[in-house]
């Protein structure tokens, strides 16, 4: 039997505490989503990434680029891009320097429904924060999180 590293132990703890935040943030928010605006976590995550893009040369996010900004392989992104776009919330054109790259946009509709989503969105992840930081297991990851908001992110 080999012993058992107890900084990897208390790393594996981490981890998991970290899993169980995530799970609870995302399953809250998503029953707000999904009951407020008919739209998913993931749906929302891609029109908020997607709208912080910027017009003029390099503005805009390939596709890859935007399966790294939300975490899903690029095949699970082209079918939320697809689904969003039957939605008419999104649309993707070729790049003009570049006919191989495709670029995807959010229309003006995905724009309208971002932001009336995104109250929900932050209220739901208050609530979830807010209840997370009573469990003497997660609060310490509540309180890093928290004190992430003063510290600019990248798109």
């Amino acid at each position: 039997m080999t012993a058992t590293d107890p900084a990897l132990t208390a790393l594996a703890h981490s981890w998991s505490a970290l899993s169980v935040l995530h799970g609870r943030i995302e399953s809250r928010i998503e029953r707000a989503l999904q009951a407020g605006h008919q739209l998913s976590v993931r749906e929302f995550s891609l029109l908020d990434v997607l709208s912080r893009q910027h017009d003029g040369e390099g503005g805009h996010l390939q596709m890859r680029q935007v399966a790294e900004a939300v975490v899903l392989s690029q095949s699970a992104t082209t079918r939320l891009v697809t689904r969003l776009e039957d939605r008419g919330l999104l649309s993707r054109y070729l790049c003009p320097t570049d006919r191989r790259g495709i670029y995807t946009d959010v229309s003006d509709a995905g724009r309208v429904l971002l932001e009336e989503a995104r109250p929900t969105n932050d209220a739901a992840l208050r609530a979830a924060l807010d209840d997370a930081s009573r469990d003497p297991q997660l609060a310490p990851l509540v309180t890093a999180m928290e004190a992430m908001e003063t510290v600019p992110q990248p798109v």
